[in-house]
């Protein structure tokens, strides 16, 4: 039915060092089930989101993690929470994010 979204799926993305080292902050590209997403690492804390700011397309893996740890558009420097991706400069734009989890050193992601 056209109202019912489509179930996430957990994908593992590899393990975490595959990506970032501990302590480590930044942001990478990710090819994970067909989709290419970006993965983050900003205080210990793991996130996913969509490759493309909403607004005008640009790279978020380009851009950079703020003090407040928000993911900022290299375009136009819109800024997005990282968890629930809300736009947090007032634009009102919202991100895609994708649900993660660390199990047993690997990077899980869930693809709806």
């Amino acid at each position: 039915m056209w109202w019912k979204q489509k179930a996430e799926e957990w994908v593992n993305a590899g393990p975490l060092l595959q990506w970032f080292q501990p302590g480590e902050q930044g942001l990478k590209l990710a090819e994970i089930a067909g989709k290419t997403i970006t993965l983050a690492q900003w205080k210990d804390r793991q996130f996913a989101f969509a490759k493309k700011c909403p607004h005008a397309g640009g790279i978020l893996a380009h851009g950079y993690i703020d003090a407040q740890g928000c993911i900022t558009c290299p375009l136009h420097h819109y800024k997005f929470n990282m968890e629930n991706g809300r736009n947090v400069t007032g634009e009102g734009y919202y991100l895609k994010t994708y649900a993660v989890k660390i199990e047993a050193g690997d990077w899980w992601v869930a693809i709806s």
